[in-house]
């Protein structure tokens, strides 16, 4: 398409990118990477102070005591007559505290106050219903799928995470933010957004009490997922798969762009968004397969998950990318136990984290089978739980090319040129399960690279190696509660 060139092996990647997805070209400059939690929640509140037309924001939950982020919301209401919030979270996290004060009782105070300008969806996975769903405990429900998409709109502007919205994630939960200040790419998430919202729950402040309803408006565009998940499926697949089709987009997310022809010449970068919703579409783990395949003239990657358990494919392609021939160098992070979650967390959670550390070990072993150039680096900054401990929520991919290896030919890297930025975690879950969105981001423009560099090297500061022995040494080996629970999740077709 026009407006983007660049070196042969970026245009080779686009061309069969192409095929996968749809593609909006951007300029660099309409791209900002921000560095961390305290940066993220004042830039988030910031943007919805100064909100004219529109906010929405999908996202797992809104913690129950985000009093501050409420009142913001509130304020903005108040002062802007026009603007409208639509917000989107998952109905098994936000009613997990009901009847104790929950996301969804937060929320329907706001749908009170504003009930003509406000609307609150929740989404139910068609995979947790009947007996199961009786059966499962909360605490542990989310492992059946959720809507884990993370995208936080302001007018025309989003910013794309896979941070939540609660006060960790705010202060000391490590994650990544990109901002786009493009209204073509909003409002293409805006209408994903949209869709996911006509296939959810409406929440209703119940008023006999000072409690709330879920309901299914007969204008939604599918059954009850809790009646009838096949027939969901069928209907929010046919409503959703439009927006996968990389060669003629919905005209729903079509919006002709706002610049002149001349300025779309400029665009140095091209923005791929990815969607997944299971069992039927999934746009993320074949674009991945293509950014990271043996074919392509990558020098090094970098790999993140917090929760590290990647999909079979996702681990086949690291490993044949750096193993012989290919033997391209590649770094994994992911989280510490003490920097999980889950770390001490009560009840079957709390065995999380030697879950994930047995998952870390498998992968290593299947690494030193493969002869793979493959290092392990797990992130920690404190305990958490401690005074200054931190907790990693970080996932994406950074992928540098040969072809950019030197910088004004001074042999300096000049960052990579390529970075997947989202909610998902990768996994098994992320694709059989949850729903997920994301983008691929390309670029030709080495200012922007540098900018992914920083953000890689940033995430870096705070890990060390981790190798096959550590993993298998006795303070870290995984014990028989720890197999037997994860043994019972999967037969019961949940999923990490």
């Amino acid at each position: 398409m026009p407006g983007f060139s660049g070196p042969e092996a970026l245009a080779g990647l686009t061309a069969q990118l192409d095929r996968i997805a749809p593609r909006i070209d951007i300029r660099s400059d309409q791209i900002d990477v921000l560095e961390g939690p305290q940066q993220f929640y004042r830039n988030l509140k910031d943007a919805i102070r100064h909100a004219k037309k529109r906010v929405f924001l999908s996202t797992l939950y809104i913690g129950n005591t985000e009093h501050d982020l409420i009142s913001t919301i509130q304020d903005a209401l108040s002062s802007a007559p026009e603007l409208k919030l639509s917000i989107l979270t998952d109905a098994l996290r936000g009613t997990r505290e009901d009847p104790e004060p929950s996301c969804a009782s937060m929320l329907a105070s706001l749908v009170t106050q504003f009930p003509d300008r406000v609307e609150v969806r929740m989404y139910h996975t068609p995979n947790l219903t009947g007996l199961r769903k009786r059966s499962v405990p909360k605490r542990i429900n989310e492992g059946w799928g959720l809507q884990h998409i993370k995208l936080y709109g302001v007018d025309d502007q989003i910013i794309l995470s896979g941070a939540n919205l609660s006060s960790d994630y705010f202060t000391n939960r490590q994650d990544r933010y990109h901002v786009f200040s493009s209204d073509r790419v909003t409002h293409y998430f805006s209408c994903i957004h949209r869709a996911v919202c006509d296939v959810s729950f409406l929440l209703q402040p119940d008023p006999t009490s000072s409690s709330h309803t879920l309901i299914w408006p007969s204008s939604n565009r599918a059954p009850n997922p809790l009646y009838n998940p096949k027939g969901y499926i069928g209907a929010a697949t046919s409503l959703l798969l439009p927006f996968t089709n990389p060669h003629l987009p919905p005209s729903s997310s079509s919006q002709p762009p706002s610049s002149s022809s001349s300025a779309l010449q400029k665009t140095d970068t091209v923005l791929y968004p990815l969607l997944s919703h299971p069992p039927t579409i999934n746009t993320e783990l074949p674009v991945l397969r293509t950014l990271l395949s043996s074919s392509s003239d990558l020098s090094s990657y970098t790999f993140t998950a917090g929760y590290f358990n990647p999909h079979p494919i996702i681990t086949r392609t690291l490993l044949a990318l750096s193993s012989k021939p290919c033997s391209v160098p590649g770094n994994v992070l992911t989280a510490s136990p003490f920097a999980n979650g889950f770390y001490n967390s009560s009840g079957v959670s709390g065995l999380l984290p030697a879950a994930y550390t047995h998952l870390s070990l498998r992968f290593m072993q299947a690494v030193r089978r493969a002869r793979a150039s493959i290092k392990l680096r797990e992130w920690q900054r404190g305990i958490v739980g401690k005074p200054n401990g931190w907790t990693y929520h970080a996932k994406g991919v950074w992928a540098t090319f040969a072809t950019f290896a030197t910088s004004a030919g001074h042999g300096t890297a000049a960052g990579p040129s390529a970075t997947v930025i989202g909610s998902s975690n990768y996994t098994t879950r992320s694709y059989d399960l949850d729903l997920e969105v994301g983008a691929l981001v390309i670029t030709n423009d080495e200012t922007l690279m540098r900018t992914f560099k920083r953000e890689e090297e940033a995430l870096e500061k705070w890990t060390r190696e981790i190798g096959e022995k550590d993993l298998a040494s006795k303070n870290r080996r995984a014990g028989w509660r720890v197999r037997a629970a994860m043994w019972v999740v999967r037969i019961l077709g949940g999923a990490l």
